[in-house]
């Protein structure tokens, strides 16, 4: 059966393009099975893939692997260099996707992944300002920190890069201002080729859905 990555619409699922990121990163062949979302049936057909009735779901030869970060984790195994080498800049880079992965609720509510999307807001609510202070810092401390070679939050590019894409969309889409470190790490990922690929895929669905 070989390797195959269940995904929602590239356009807004976030979770999906994490998963996606990671698959890509491992250097493994795998088949995308798209599920278009909020539809009627958009639950049942997950469900035929996923247990958790959610996407994203890695498919190993029959093996089933749902959540994002379990999916990154599980590719990591064999490709240990997906995290950084480094133990304690491993172990920081862990506790930041940790962070990501369960917070920035307010920031997920309001600053929902829509690569359509190119609507700069003057003003937000105080807990979503709170939550992207929080990833300028986070970005930034990790970038003077441990980034002494290479462009990426760890120097090179990582699992803790692929679990703030999303928030990358989002902010170019919303126009959000940052410092200069967070800045020039926000431009890197959306140069990233995985990154670019994404969205070309994400508007030429947008085109077909539009058509259908």
């Amino acid at each position: 059966m070989g390797l195959h990555l269940v995904i929602g619409n590239k356009n807004y699922s976030s979770w999906s393009l994490r998963a996606w990121l990671a698959v890509k990163a491992s250097g493994h062949d795998f088949e995308e099975i798209h599920v278009r979302l909020r539809q009627p049936d958009s639950k049942a057909q997950i469900l035929r893939w996923s247990p958790s009735g959610k996407v994203p779901c890695l498919i190993d030869n029959g093996l089933a692997i749902w959540d994002s970060l379990a999916i990154c984790e599980y590719l990591a195994e064999e490709s240990p260099s997906l995290w950084p080498l480094d133990g304690a800049a491993r172990a920081v880079a862990r506790s930041i996707s940790a962070e990501m992965h369960s917070g920035f609720a307010a920031l997920r509510e309001h600053m929902s992944m829509d690569l359509q999307l190119l609507a700069p807001r003057k003003e937000y609510p105080a807990a979503v300002m709170a939550d992207i202070r929080r990833i300028d810092q986070l970005w930034t401390d990790c970038r003077h920190d441990f980034a002494t070679h290479g462009p990426y939050l760890f120097g090179e590019y990582s699992i803790a890069d692929m679990m703030y894409a999303p928030v990358c969309f989002r902010f170019e889409s919303y126009g959000v201002q940052l410092s200069a470190v967070a800045d020039a790490y926000l431009q890197t990922m959306l140069e990233h080729p995985d990154m670019l690929e994404w969205k070309r895929g994400a508007l030429d669905e947008q085109e077909l859905v539009a058509a259908s």
